[in-house]
Formats: structure tokens, C-alpha cells, sequence
């Protein structure tokens, strides 16, 4: 739609509708063919080709470090909407009763993509990459609801996920937003996970880790893993040395 002006105006913004009333308003066929294609964004965003920047932070994981115990899911849930509940994690453990270690857990972290297709997928911008951090988050206010950005994810299960409670979108924000928590988070502050695991299982780094289909793993096995005697390598070789026992005290 066009303004006195000559200024294209969204017919949204026209019609003094909000993007989530006019995409769940126009209905049956309109939606599909709105959402369905490229004529989401030429119609409802600006035209603009832009560069995402790298995120400033990503979660390593260690499956063979991990207990299983879901700590991290809990405490995800918890600093973020101030409940506990495993549905509403952005860290996400599988386990597979019938597996044999190490497969028989998973720990399913966002990967912060340098190309991030969910961010890509967004109708309205409501996936996007903060501009102080660089984190991939989601702005609750704009989520339409379409699950665009849950689908779009290359990874099972999706790092992205559905917050069948509160209705939007939810993803991994390196706990930059965490109105429940009492520390800084995002990337020059701490994440839950990290801080609450209490096998060290998660680790964090600025460094952008190599893209491999294995994920982020990594040996967080250091030398007091040895000390209460598991393997500190893949292959489970390398004989844990006992602690050095403690000197005598002087007379």
C-alpha cells in the first residue's frame, strides 16, 4: 500500500492492525499463501539484504561427562520464567534407557549458527541476532506463532523451541535475558547451565567452534575426573592416576 507520500506502508501498519493480527486475521488460504513463501517479507519487512554477525558466545558439551540428571534444564527453565519445567529448557538431554554408554545420553545445546536458518525462516524479525552480543534470541513481543524458525532448525531435536505454556518461540539466548536470575548473564556473563551442572559436563568459550555434525563436543575430562577414577580420554585407555597423598603435617 502506498501513503499520500508515496512511501510504501505495510498494510499491517495501513490498516493500524499489529503484525500478529493481521497474520492470524487474514485466515484460511491468505495465511498459507503469506506464510507459505517469499511474500511474508516483501510485504510485511523492509528490503534490506543485511549480514548477521557472529555470536560472542557458544556452549560446549562433554556426553561422556554428563549424569543425566537434568540440572541444567531445570535451572534453564527456572532463571528464565521463574518455574521449573523440563518442557521449557532451551537445553534439551535425551536419553535412551536401551543405550549403551556413551550413547545413551544427548545433549541437544543451540549451536549459535554463523548462518543461523531460524533467524532466516522469521516472518517479522522476531528471530534475530542482539546487537551487543550477537546471540540468536527471540523477541516474545513479535512471534507470530507460525513455528517457522522451530521447522527451519537442521538439527533433531530442533534448538529451537515452542513454549507451549506462554505461546511464542524460545531458543537459547546464552542467558543474556534471565529476569529470574540475580547474576549477568549473555556472553561476558555467566549462563545457568554452566554454572549449575555439577559434573562440569558444559563449558563455555567465545571461540567459534568447528562445524562438524557431531556438535560441539568436546573433552572437559581435566585431571580431577582421573583423581576420582574415570578414563580422562575418549577411548577410556588412559589409567586415571591416584591423587598424591597429602604430606605429613609437622610436629
Amino acid at each position: 500500500m502506498v501513503d499520500k507520500d508515496n512511501t510504501v506502508v505495510p498494510a499491517a501498519e495501513a490498516t493500524g492492525l499489529s503484525r500478529r493480527e493481521f497474520v492470524t486475521g487474514i485466515g484460511g488460504t491468505g495465511v498459507g499463501l503469506v506464510l507459505g513463501g517469499l511474500l511474508v517479507k516483501g510485504f510485511m519487512l523492509p528490503d534490506e539484504v543485511y549480514a548477521i554477525p557472529a555470536s560472542e558466545g557458544y556452549l560446549l558439551v562433554d556426553t561422556k561427562k554428563c549424569a543425566g540428571c537434568e540440572s541444567c534444564m531445570l535451572a534453564c527453565s527456572l532463571v528464565h520464567y521463574g518455574r521449573e519445567n523440563t518442557s521449557l529448557a532451551r537445553i534439551q538431554i535425551t536419553q535412551d534407557p536401551f543405550g549403551t554408554f556413551p550413547q545413551d545420553l544427548q545433549m541437544d545445546q543451540c549451536r549459535q549458527c554463523p548462518y543461523p536458518a531460524c533467524v532466516d525462516a522469521c516472518p517479522t524479525g522476531a528471530m534475530h541476532a542482539d546487537a551487543a552480543t550477537g546471540a540468536r534470541m527471540v523477541d516474545e513481543r513479535k512471534c507470530i506463532g507460525c513455528e517457522r524458525c522451530v521447522n527451519a532448525c537442521p538439527f533433531t531435536p530442533s534448538r529451537v523451541q515452542w513454549n507451549h505454556e506462554d505461546k511464542h518461540a524460545q531458543k537459547c539466548d546464552l542467558c543474556k535475558d534471565t529476569p529470574y536470575w540475580n547474576h549477568e548473564g549473555g556472553a561476558d556473563g555467566m549462563q545457568a547451565c554452566v554454572a549449575i551442572c555439577p559434573m562440569k559436563a558444559i563449558s563455555f568459550t567465545k571461540e567459534i567452534p568447528a562445524q562438524s555434525e557431531q556438535g560441539y563436543q568436546v573433552n572437559l575430562r581435566d585431571a580431577h575426573w582421573g583423581h576420582i577414577g574415570f578414563p580422562t580420554d575418549d577411548a577410556g585407555k588412559i589409567v586415571p592416576q591416584p591423587a598424591p597423598a597429602p604430606a605429613p603435617a609437622a610436629k
